[in-house]
């Protein structure tokens, strides 16, 4: 696994300038794409449905295109649409069965379906051991729902929003959520008091230091009135202060993408629902009452929330979404996306930080505006990271929306259609 930051070792809230380091600056441009049809290109922009076309046409000239039948499966994993996901990188695979990011890929499209052993020996071909012992470890259905909604109140919103939830029954515990973190994480105490036992474990680079990671199997997890059953865990040890402050553990995309989830920052609530088609036809309702507009939602590489935005006259590209977590800004744009479209930067005051548990230097900077929808901020505080590496997603990012962004607004996630819906105010 090699201790990557990016995949496996965020922790208890360690978001810190995490977008800062997987934004990558805007080197492709849609129009360009467009207008010379190279699907690659396409791609790279963020425009996913043309270039999902274009490497079709690919593939029908050369069938053995393992790069083309790859890119057309990642396309369909980008929105869930798991036919077509499974159906190009089967044959990619079938290709090139040893290509790590194919089995990567295709891991994930079968954890996302709850179909864990099937994810095993994609995880075993990607060189993912951990995962492979972790998924494999889970007997019978897992994220089994009991309850239909909840709505449980936020305990405080900063430095990150925390709700209190129930661990095997147990006493009520302080998470924080991130939707930058993929699993559901805890404390080495909290998984004590809970009874957990390990089935993986590593270790990884965390911050200043080390920290150990295990994983296990959760038997309930409660957060309010839904009550989730036989669930994939990580807990963990470090002697590294969490950047988060003091809270028992984190809960991420993976919990969130089993749920019609709202993160109601202006109500102060979490407010969870059992995707039926009802409950989702009733928040497209409501969301149209209040003006909004459907967005689309892309979600890369297991847990990576991301849609359309636009950061001073940019145009609408694509723009990832780290909704909870820690963050004094309400953006991380790239050092050179920045530069380019001459958004002020304040050079004289650096801020040293983390990023992928590598140090590196930041710089506050000052949009006019970034927008995401209807959903506006304008001169606020947002940070730019010059030495932005680029993304394992493939495409590029105009910036990343952080958590004070989102204070005015309630979130709406509906995984099944993929759409977001940002409304002004509290949620119906």
């Amino acid at each position: 696994m090699g201790g990557e930051w990016d995949r496996r070792s965020l922790l208890r809230g360690a978001s810190v300038a995490a977008g800062a380091a997987v934004i990558a600056p805007l080197l492709g441009r849609a129009g360009t794409a467009r207008a010379d049809g190279d699907a690659d290109a396409l791609f790279k922009a963020g425009e996913f449905e043309q270039a999902g076309r274009a490497y079709e046409e690919i593939l029908k000239k050369d069938p053995a295109n393992v790069h083309a039948a790859r890119r057309r499966g990642h396309v369909g994993l980008l929105v869930n649409d798991f036919p077509e996901a499974e159906k190009y990188l089967k044959q990619a695979l079938e290709l090139a069965p040893a290509d790590k990011e194919t089995n990567q890929l295709l891991g994930d499209c079968y954890i996302r379906q709850d179909e864990f052993a099937g994810s095993v020996p994609c995880w075993q071909a990607a060189g993912e051991d951990v995962y492979a012992q972790w998924f494999g470890a889970v007997s019978g259905a897992p994220y089994q729902i009991h309850g239909d909604t909840a709505r449980v109140p936020w305990r405080q919103m900063d430095p990150s929003p925390q709700v209190e939830a129930s661990v095997n029954g147990g006493p009520p515990k302080r998470f924080m959520f991130y939707t930058g973190a993929p699993w559901l994480g805890m404390s080495a105490e909290v998984a004590e008091e809970a009874g957990l036992r390990a089935v993986a474990k590593q270790q990884i680079d965390y911050l200043n230091g080390t920290a150990w990671q295990y994983f296990g199997v959760l038997d309930f997890f409660r957060l309010g009135d839904i009550e989730l059953r036989n669930i994939p865990v990580e807990w963990s040890e470090t002697d590294q202060a969490s950047p988060a402050g003091p809270s028992d553990g984190i809960i991420g995309t993976w919990i969130f993408y089993h749920l019609l989830t709202t993160f109601d920052y202006a109500g102060r609530s979490l407010i969870l629902r059992r995707p039926t088609a009802g409950t989702a036809a009733k928040v497209r309702a409501d969301a149209v009452r209040a003006g909004a507009k459907p967005l689309p939602l892309y979600l890369a590489h297991e847990h990576g929330l991301h849609s359309r935005g636009s950061v001073d006259g940019s145009g609408t590209q694509v723009v990832g979404l780290s909704i909870g977590g820690v963050s004094e800004s309400a953006a991380v744009v790239p050092g050179e996306t920045a530069e380019r479209l001459g958004i002020r930067v304040d050079h004289d005051r650096p801020v040293e930080t983390f990023a992928h548990s590598r140090p590196t230097v930041t710089y506050p900077c000052y949009p006019k505006e970034i927008r995401l929808g209807d959903a506006a901020a304008r001169g606020v505080y947002c940070m730019t990271n010059p030495n932005s590496r680029p993304p394992r997603s493939g495409f590029d990012v105009l910036a990343t929306f952080f958590h004070p962004f989102y204070k005015p607004y309630n979130i709406t996630l509906d995984f099944t259609r993929m759409n977001l819906y940002i409304t002004p105010g509290k949620a119906a």
